[in-house]
């Protein structure tokens, strides 16, 4: 096949690639230009986009003895992934810029672009296998590698990008056989470290780069009951869960410690309790998608299980399609409650293995009932 190679300029994406090329395909690589920020050099940059990245990826490239490319993506990946982050938080909600960079960009519009060009497939370094069925459909499963799978990333992928989809990591058992396989090909990136936190906010500090685009506007912390019980400096700087930085000035009445439970951008609220109301007995979305084919029936209850982190444990369930008022949504009911869920999470669905689908968190469900005021 005539396959493009995303290629970031780490040690997966360059043994994908050259994987790709034993394994008889004809292949030419890419780099994705995503930012034109000044700060996108390595130094002080902890992403995985930088122009280090981009020199990385080329010397694979040429070592391996593909062709070379850099796509500049930039435009794209801020309207649809640096935009978005910043809406999401302004709505009150917790977005995964990596979930969406993989849905918009890396299999969206970098896989359109492929096709496009005559290219059959992307390969990417993605830990992750694409199985077969009987009848010839592909799904998406996890990797042989759990400690090191990221099928929760591209739980947002469609059948149709699953098709035209590789991914020659997905049996490895280990990523230090994959160091050793770069070190025995003279990749210079064979130790290079993993790349980690948000790749545009260079410094880490998200707090600071979301006060400088949303501002800052005082406003209330409220407990469950709706009682004012503090102030706060901006309700974008707290994520559920939060349990520092409230500086509310006085103990609850149980002197347990307070965490955030909700963020309210309407209101410009933040709602504060105890650990326990964090236990969430139920979420739904209505953004969600399947990765392949669909349930029969999915508005019959089946049995599942779901994650809501990448690096999360799996949690049995139940889901099933429901219409609420006019709105399609997939509901998920763990069988033990899910902990500091926040709305705007993905929550990603297995079968076993299997990738079965996604969803965008809308709405969650406390597993503790408010108490009476």
């Amino acid at each position: 096949m005539k396959v493009l190679a995303a290629m970031s300029g780490g040690v997966d994406s360059a043994v994908a690639a050259a994987r790709a090329v034993d394994a008889g395909h004809d292949v030419v690589g890419v780099h994705l230009a995503l930012s034109r920020m000044p700060g996108t050099l390595r130094t002080g940059s902890r992403g995985c986009c930088t122009i280090e990245d981009s020199m990385d990826a080329q010397r694979a490239a040429n070592m391996i003895g593909i062709p070379y490319y850099v796509w500049d993506f930039s435009e794209r990946f801020k309207l649809d992934v640096v935009d978005d982050f910043v809406a999401e938080y302004q709505a009150g909600r917790t977005p995964n810029p990596c979930m969406r960079c993989n849905e918009k960009i890396k299999f969206a519009a970098l896989l359109e672009k492929a096709m496009a060009l005559g290219f059959d497939a992307v390969a990417t370094g993605h830990y992750a296998s694409i199985v077969t069925d009987a009848d010839g459909n592909k799904e998406l499963h996890r990797a042989a590698a759990w400690a090191k799978d990221q099928s929760y990333v591209l739980g947002v992928l469609t059948k149709e990008q699953i098709d035209h989809s590789m991914f020659p990591l997905g049996a490895t058992p280990s990523k230090a056989e994959v160091r050793a396989e770069a070190a025995a090909r003279g990749f210079t990136v064979a130790q290079k470290p993993d790349s980690h936190d948000i790749c545009f906010i260079p410094d880490g500090d998200t707090r600071g780069w979301l006060a400088d685009r949303v501002g800052a506007e005082q406003g209330e912390i409220l407990d469950r009951t709706g009682a004012v019980i503090g102030q706060h400096e901006g309700a974008h700087a707290f994520t559920v869960g939060q349990r520092k930085g409230l500086n509310i000035g006085f103990p609850s009445d149980d002197g347990k410690p307070r965490f955030v439970l909700e963020v309210r951008p309407k209101d410009n609220a933040v709602v504060v309790g105890p650990k326990e109301a964090l236990d969430i007995a139920e979420i739904a979305g209505s953004k969600f998608s399947w990765a392949g084919l669909a349930p029969l029936d999915p508005t019959e209850a089946f049995e599942c299980q779901v994650q809501i982190r990448a690096h999360a444990d799996p949690v049995d369930a139940i889901a099933r399609v429901t219409v609420v008022d006019g709105t399609t949504e997939l509901v998920i009911t763990p069988h033990e409650p899910l902990n500091g869920v926040a709305p705007g999470q993905t929550a990603v669905v297995y079968v076993g293995t299997r990738v079965l689908g996604q969803c965008t968190i809308d709405k969650t469900i406390s597993a503790v009932p408010v108490p009476v005021p």
